[in-house]
């Protein structure tokens, strides 16, 4: 039976989302890959423990992760859960998300109606074995359905207590401005967006969602700080367009490529590996809560989990960083 390390959370720090009560560690354990039936459920598993023993204690799903159908991911983190690591429930901020094409027909496709959003938190929760999630997020903005319905159905998980916190992912400063003011007029404890970041993808900074979550007291947990794998040591030294991951969809070019080369420099300059940098960077700020990391075995969670201790830059390698990646 798995027993945690007694000095966890000497190993970690953690901040505020936003102007809620609830913390978060800088670094999050994201279950997206390498959580399938297709995958070493040993290894999940130690993955898993390491997070926890290094004080990474939000672990965050979604209903369509795993393979080779939805849901995968849920139910081997269940069973993690009910193989030692669930005793410390207590201790853990669990999410998932739903939004995405789920099950056949018009309620289980994607969209975010209050029957879709919740039949499948009901869903997620049976698979994961728990009586409620810690953060429930719609997953994708529905052009659809109206924002009062989606408000209305995490509103509703709130109250059934199903749920502690909701959030949305993938909104962008607009709509996550709409549906904020929906959910502060019913009192719902909306605390985050979920939203993708990375030295290669500013998109919140231009969007202005970045500034907006900070400003009203919001959360932002990041996905794909590392662009995918991109900003690992992968591709440098190696051809251009080359992948070890196939489902990737952006490629490095050699302009990019190129790219990472140059941060790598400025990476090894500071003590890091070019993964280290590229998360200390993306919560350089302070205005990102945590980044979410995949992993495809323990010790890169603990060589990640490194970087949230080293998140100053100096004014010259803020430049550097900006004219290579601008």
């Amino acid at each position: 039976m798995y027993i945690a390390d007694e000095k966890r959370y000497d190993r970690m720090y953690y901040r505020h989302v936003g102007k809620w009560g609830l913390k978060l560690p800088p670094v999050s354990l994201g279950m997206w890959q390498n959580f399938s039936f297709t995958d070493s459920f040993e290894n999940m598993e130690n993955m898993c423990h390491t997070a926890f023993d290094n004080g990474i204690i939000h672990f965050d799903l979604a209903n369509n992760y795993g393979d080779p159908y939805n849901g995968a991911a849920e139910e081997n983190f269940g069973k993690i859960l009910s193989r030692g690591l669930g005793k410390y429930r207590d201790e853990l901020c669990i999410s998932t998300k739903a939004g995405y094409d789920m099950w056949p027909g018009p309620y289980g496709s994607k969209n975010g109606s209050r029957k879709y959003l919740t039949a499948s938190l009901d869903q997620s929760l049976k698979r994961m074995k728990l009586d409620y999630v810690d953060i429930f997020y719609h997953h994708i903005y529905d052009p659809e359905t109206p924002l009062e319905e989606v408000a209305l159905a995490l509103d509703n998980a709130v109250k059934q207590g199903k749920a502690l916190y909701v959030g949305v992912s993938n909104y962008n400063a607009q709509q996550t401005k709409e549906i904020k003011k929906i959910f502060d007029e019913l009192k719902t404890p909306f605390i985050i967006n979920q939203p993708s970041y990375s030295m290669l993808n500013r998109w919140i900074e231009e969007d202005g969602l970045k500034d907006f979550a900070c400003e009203n007291g919001l959360g932002l947990a990041v996905f794909s700080p590392l662009a995918q794998g991109m900003l690992t040591d992968k591709y440098i030294g190696t051809e251009p367009g080359a992948s070890k991951r196939p489902w990737m969809k952006n490629q490095p070019d050699e302009q990019t490529v190129e790219k990472l080369k140059k941060l790598n420099d400025i990476a090894a300059e500071r003590g890091q590996k070019l993964s280290q940098m590229a998360l200390s960077w993306v919560l350089r700020d302070g205005k990102v809560t945590t980044v979410l990391i995949g992993a495809s075995r323990p010790e890169q969670i603990v060589e990640n989990a490194q970087a949230v201790f080293k998140t100053d830059f100096s004014d010259e390698e803020i430049k550097k960083i900006d004219e290579i990646i601008r």
